[in-house]
């Protein structure tokens, strides 16, 4: 694998659980490892907001190159009614 300098990838994403009664709105740069940890949290017992509802199902997610494009867009997911984040996931 080549590096490419100054390229990163991040991510925001949208999971829930298994019944869809809840959305939990991330940020990452690794997608595979953050969705690992959300599922580790809900088998270890933790009091986090993922861990409490069982979010681990991934529903949707976006690409950004730069970190500050991706915190804007989950800030503006995570402000949206559940009705659009449902369109959005469609």
């Amino acid at each position: 694998m080549q590096l490419q300098e100054g390229y990163h990838t991040y991510y925001i994403y949208i999971i829930s659980n298994k019944h869809k009664t809840v959305f939990y709105t991330g940020v990452t740069n690794n997608l595979k490892i953050r969705l690992s940890q959300h599922i580790e949290n809900c088998t270890n017992g933790n009091k986090t907001f993922t861990s409490k509802y069982h979010t681990t199902y991934l529903l949707y997610y976006e690409k950004f190159t730069w970190i500050q494009e991706a915190i804007a867009r989950e800030k503006e997911v995570k402000n949206w009614r559940r009705e659009k984040k449902i369109e959005l996931i469609k």
